[in-house]
């Protein structure tokens, strides 16, 4: 193993113009929590895993579960939808469907993103699991998969109930996991829509999309037990922030806590390609079929910086002079490691992209007839 780079990675934060840590958040809520999405590393929280009700912000999960529907193929997006009675019989956010009304699914899932439409929401979970009940065991277990330890659902809607219940962390986990599917970001980010050919407008309910630079959406709530929520994400230089607030007294409060929240992310950390500028070498292959084996990255070179930080930091490579056949795919070949002066940032492992045999005895047989015509030559 050979040290062959070694580099300071801060120039990519230069830009941002690295300083001390600036100030904390102006909070007015009684839970909080901001989350980078890239690397899931919470940067600020207060009592962020009390369980609270959360309201239409349970529509996160709902549409997480469309959206996985549909890269699974079992719902279309061009597909069309027949309203079912209690589909048709949700109260609160709505856009009034009735009974055996047959819409088109990307209207549903737009009144849902955009409006947060009760009557949409359960049209939607109903297709995906064939029941509302089923949808929401279906929600339930995805939130165990995600990690969500302090969650508990009910309904697909977040309307009241006794025992439906989230916290701030667990509200960010399951943003981060929605923020994967671009289709969301379609609509998230839409001030006025329409459904019905046009009859019925929509209004976004996260007033952010007007008023905040970069951001990407994603979910508000309230009713009169949760008080005011938001789940909002915004994206500046390639790191994308989630803000969760919950229970704010006021809908003014809510923004005003996401937005304070998003600036003190963006302010102070950035998120930096470890690898730009680097280039990673093939190894050569000892005995090999192939002369050489390809390298890649065994996991994201990104990584998460105080902006403090940005004049201290260096990057080193460290990869293998050359490797005797055969070669795994994934076997590793050596490593990128980041620090700050002794301290290690991050370790991201430098692996095989690809398999390459041994030599067979005929093959070296041959090689070693060459050599030795070429040296009587």
């Amino acid at each position: 193993m050979k040290k062959i780079l070694a580099l300071v990675i801060a120039a990519g934060l230069l830009t941002f113009c690295a300083g001390a840590v600036t100030g904390t958040p102006e909070v007015n809520a009684p839970s909080v929590l901001l989350m980078e999405a890239g690397t899931g590393k919470v940067l600020y929280e207060e009592n962020a895993d009390k369980e609270l009700s959360i309201a239409s912000i349970t529509k996160v999960m709902t549409l997480l579960l469309v959206c996985e529907a549909l890269e699974a193929g079992t719902v279309r997006m061009d597909q069309k939808v027949t309203v079912s009675t209690r589909a048709s019989q949700m109260g609160g956010s709505q856009i009034y469907l009735k009974e055996g009304e047959v819409m088109p699914f990307e209207d549903l899932l737009k009144s849902v993103i955009i409006s947060s439409a009760n009557d949409s929401a359960v049209a939607l979970g109903e297709l995906v699991a064939g029941s509302e009940s089923a949808f929401i065991q279906r929600m339930n277990n995805r939130a165990k998969e995600l990690g969500m330890e302090n969650t508990c659902f009910l309904n697909c809607t977040g309307l009241s109930a006794p025992g439906h219940y989230s916290s701030a962390r667990d509200v960010a986990r399951m943003s981060r996991e929605l923020l994967r599917h671009d289709v969301i970001r379609k609509y998230s980010t839409v001030w006025m829509d329409s459904v019905r050919n046009g009859e019925f407008g929509l209004t976004n309910t996260n007033k952010l999309v007007k008023t905040y630079t970069g951001i990407t959406g994603l979910k508000t709530g309230f009713t009169s037990d949760a008080g005011f929520c938001v789940s909002a994400s915004a994206m500046r230089d390639g790191m994308e922030l989630i803000a969760v607030v919950l229970g704010a007294a006021t809908s003014a409060q809510r923004f005003e806590t996401a937005a304070s929240m998003l600036d003190f992310g963006f302010a102070n950390w950035a998120l930096v390609d470890a690898s730009e500028g680097i280039e990673v070498p093939d190894v050569p292959v000892v005995l090999g079929r192939e002369d050489h084996v390809r390298v890649r990255f065994s996991d994201s070179p990104l990584l998460l910086v105080e902006k403090e930080r940005a004049n201290r930091i260096t990057s080193s490579l460290n990869v293998a002079e050359n490797v005797s056949a055969p070669v795994a795919e994934g076997r590793k070949l050596g490593e990128l490691v980041v620090t700050d002066g002794e301290e290690v940032l991050l370790s991201v492992d430098l692996v095989a992209s690809g398999a390459v045999g041994r030599m067979r005895w005929a093959d070296v047989f041959v090689i070693c007839l060459k050599t030795m015509f070429c040296a009587e030559r």
